[in-house]
């Protein structure tokens, strides 16, 4: 039963006019080609954990508190990043766990510092809407100031 168990069948249907032992050693050869293309392809860019684990390159995470883990996924491409976001509920605000692997730690650094950075120049700009009212206040003020001519000069008939 174990032996059977071991074994794996492989179905190949080939069309050829006469069947040799080339052809079906380079359609064997094709196969086992085809098949070593479909298992090196791993999903990139942000993926669950168990797809990040299965790619057997170790995984470290950093601890995160802030949710605004959809803005460094652009960062994250640019810098060819594969990663997992596990959130942890048992805390009062919950946390974030970022994994990656190890070979891409000197490039999630680099991310993160960039992630960082652009995130401090948001929190520094003053919002829109308040720069808009400000704007708006000021013009305001302006129009008030601003004296407008009024007069009007009526002529009916010939001048001399």
């Amino acid at each position: 039963m174990q032996e059977e168990v071991n074994q794996k069948v492989i179905s190949l249907c080939i069309r050829t006019g006469k069947l040799t032992g080339g052809v079906l050693a380079k359609a064997m050869k094709m196969f086992l080609d085809a098949q070593k293309q479909k298992s090196g392809r791993f999903k990139k860019g942000k993926q669950s954990l168990k797809k990040l684990m299965e790619q057997n390159a170790g995984a470290i995470n950093i601890e995160v508190d802030e949710s605004n883990i959809k803005s460094f996924d652009r960062i994250a491409q640019k810098y060819h990043i594969d990663y997992a976001v596990k959130k942890v509920k048992t805390s009062d605000p919950p946390k974030y766990f970022v994994f990656f692997k190890a070979r891409d730690q000197d490039a999630m650094t680099m991310a993160f510092k960039e992630f960082v950075a652009k995130n401090s120049r948001k929190r520094e700009r003053p919002p829109f809407r308040e720069v808009l009212r400000r704007f708006k206040d000021l013009s305001m003020g302006m129009d008030k100031n601003r004296e407008r001519e009024k007069t009007r000069q009526k002529n009916r008939g010939q001048s001399l």
